[in-house]
């Protein structure tokens, strides 16, 4: 059974009838965003949500009625793919609304084609999308942190606290992809081996 995403009680009501196609680093940047995760949480008050498990989000979707054509349409493009490169390279934050502190990623040549030909195919489909943005606007990172109820003095002083360049970079490979969704038993995890890892 993998490690879940998500498991704060709220997070997974407010997750209800979405799915998402996610990177799981399991190596160098995952250890990277273990300890990152504990500084910023220890900086933070009690309480603030934040995602189990660090992942790279590459689509959100709302389908709760066609979760398993979702999942045929995911398997194809995966098995299209090389293995993603993942490189962290800082520590940085959405501002409010958002309102999130994440590690930020460079934008490897995988990485970019892998979101570029997952547009393509889902341009060809008529998946509900959430939260999409193009390809030269979309920050690739993982979440540490939700820190939308903190006020806007707060969050400064936790972007503050927390924002740097890192060096070295944290960077490994990835061989796989997630599909997650969430319905009214919870989380639920399929991984799918890229193609041409």
């Amino acid at each position: 059974m993998p490690t879940p995403y998500m498991t704060d009680p709220a997070l997974l009501k407010s997750l209800k009838g979405q799915q998402y196609v996610v990177l799981r680093p399991g190596a160098a940047v995952a250890q990277f965003y273990r300890r990152e995760q504990s500084a910023v949480l220890g900086r933070l008050p009690g309480g603030v949500p934040h995602p189990h498990t660090g992942h790279v989000t590459l689509r959100g979707f709302f389908e709760p009625e066609r979760v398993a054509s979702l999942r045929e349409a995911i398997v194809g493009w995966a098995r299209s793919l090389a293995p993603i490169d993942l490189r962290v390279e800082a520590i940085d934050g959405f501002p409010p609304p958002f309102s999130v502190l994440i590690a930020r990623l460079e934008r490897t040549h995988s990485l970019l084609d892998a979101y570029a030909g997952l547009t393509e195919l889902l341009d060809s489909t008529d998946f509900v999308r959430i939260g999409e943005l193009p390809l030269d606007e979309w920050v690739f990172h993982l979440s540490l942190a939700y820190t939308n109820t903190l006020d806007e003095q707060g969050w400064a002083r936790a972007l503050q606290a927390s924002a740097h360049e890192v060096e070295p970079k944290p960077f490994e490979t990835v061989s796989s992809v997630d599909v997650v969704w969430y319905d009214d038993t919870g989380e639920h995890i399929e991984n799918m081996p890229l193609g041409r890892a």
